[in-house]
């Protein structure tokens, strides 16, 4: 063996990566050619740009100080041109990612545990008047008031330990900022980014159903559609149920879009038909204490349906189940797992950056969002195959701390041995010393990707 292959196999053993791991895991190059991330004739290889995009976020540094801090950053317009390329397919890139992560973790499954796919939208505050795809008054749950945001409709996987991202869309208004037509970039009507682009006037259930309909084909399995009262409409829920998937929703208590068969036809009335003559549980979330029961009702879109009556004393909460061989407390206790999206969105802004995207072309945003969901991603699939699994919050800082370190030491090292290269008697009485030096820079180069500025010794 030559002295290179030994110093890479002791190197292997000692200098690990978590998250080039898992990218060489889900095989990664394969993933970006089937999403047409291709290298040019000119600029720096795709995947590299990408590991870098993903330390930047990892490690929380903003583009410009990573480029300042890294002795192996691209200039400013690498990273720039790349986000904004109309030829990269990113929803592809997302989904063929997240789809091969969740068929590393599906031996990890215990039985009876429901695997879930989640739709949910978020809205993201933005103040610039030029940012493409926002919109001047969409309703703030947080804020309780309209405010200028972009609206992020958004397919998300869930199961008893861990959330993953799948798709999204940015869905447009009528209060736009700019004009679809008045976007910066002229596309070619046959590039990814055009047909992304022509996506935003849509509705958000057609969003939805169409996301969910891409990650069925992707081959992702799923037990139960859980979505809110928003989504919740008889149509939409009939679509989701015809592509096999069975739904769980909260329903509004809207006579206009909900009435059912029989004597007694809206919600209200059907409850209080049933609520003294069926027999009801109890049950407990935080400090609310409610009483609920489940009955089966037929509908003259989605035929039968099981319906859960949940009452705390003050509030009637229906929610649906499309399966009727479900029980109602497990109607319930899935419902309450739509919950983990909120989590996962709050880690994506405090954590991965979302939200932050410093851009206002329409094309870096959909690059910039798919870049702190990969990033999501990856850091919620290293903590479920660890032992000992920590919150995401935990095992970011982990990380964060363990990626600076290593290429931080390793630069270190390589500028102690540099140093010791330069004495006259010790590169005569050992030859091999300059080859080992070049081998490990070369090496910690191909692992970490990225060197960082040190002090000089």
């Amino acid at each position: 063996m030559e002295l290179a292959n030994y110093i890479e196999t002791a190197m292997k053993s000692i200098l690990k990566n978590p998250i080039l791991e898992v990218l060489t895991e889900i095989k990664i190059t394969k993933i970006l050619k089937q999403s047409n991330f291709i290298k040019r004739n000119v600029g720096y290889p795709p995947f590299q740009i990408i590991l870098h995009f993903v330390y930047m976020l990892v490690m929380q540094k903003r583009q410009s100080t990573f480029i300042k801090k890294s002795d192996s950053a691209f200039g400013k317009d690498a990273y720039y041109r790349f986000i904004k390329d109309s030829r990269y397919n990113w929803r592809k890139f997302l989904m063929l990612s997240t789809t091969a992560l969740l068929q590393r973790i599906k031996p990890l499954h215990k039985n009876g545990e429901h695997r879930l796919l989640i739709i949910d939208d978020t809205v993201e505050a933005k103040r610039g008047k030029f940012i493409e795809g926002s919109c001047k008054y969409i309703w703030s749950n947080k804020e309780h008031r309209s405010i200028n945001a972009l609206n992020i409709v958004s397919l998300n996987y869930a199961d008893s330990h861990s959330t993953f991202q799948l798709d999204f869309s940015i869905k447009m208004n009528d209060s736009y900022r700019k004009n679809i037509s008045e976007f910066t970039n002229k596309l070619h009507h046959k590039s990814n980014a055009y047909q992304r682009k022509n996506e935003i006037t849509k509705g958000k259930n057609t969003l939805a159903i169409e996301m969910l309909q891409r990650a069925l084909n992707n081959g992702i399995d799923a037990d139960y559609l859980l979505v809110d009262s928003w989504y919740a409409k008889p149509n939409f829920i009939k679509e989701a149920n015809e592509l096999g998937i069975p739904v769980i929703a909260r329903l509004p208590n809207n006579k206009l879009i909900w009435n059912f068969k029989g004597k007694y036809k809206t919600m209200d009335t059907i409850y209080e038909s049933l609520k003294n003559s069926r027999h009801k549980s109890s049950g407990k979330h935080g400090k609310i204490s409610y009483k609920y029961f489940d009955a089966i009702v037929g509908h003259a879109v989605l035929g039968k349906v099981k319906l859960v009556f949940l009452h705390t004393g003050k509030d009637l909460l229906i929610f649906i189940s499309t399966d009727i061989t479900i029980a109602g407390k497990e109607i319930l206790a899935t419902y309450k797992k739509r919950w983990n999206i909120e989590q996962g969105y709050k880690d994506l802004r405090n954590l991965f950056g979302f939200g932050k995207e410093e851009n206002r072309i329409y094309e870096s945003l959909i690059a910039k969002i798919t870049l702190s969901m990969f990033a999501y991603n990856i850091v919620s699939y290293i903590n479920r195959i660890k032992h000992e699994p920590q919150t995401l919050g935990e095992l970011f800082r982990d990380l964060e701390c363990e990626l600076e370190t290593l290429a931080i030491s390793m630069q270190l090292f390589i500028q102690i041995l540099t140093k010791i290269s330069e004495i006259e008697n010790v590169v005569k009485d050992n030859k091999d010393l300059l080859t080992i030096l070049a081998v490990l820079s070369a090496y910690t180069q191909k692992e970490l990707g990225f060197m960082c500025e040190s002090r000089h010794v």
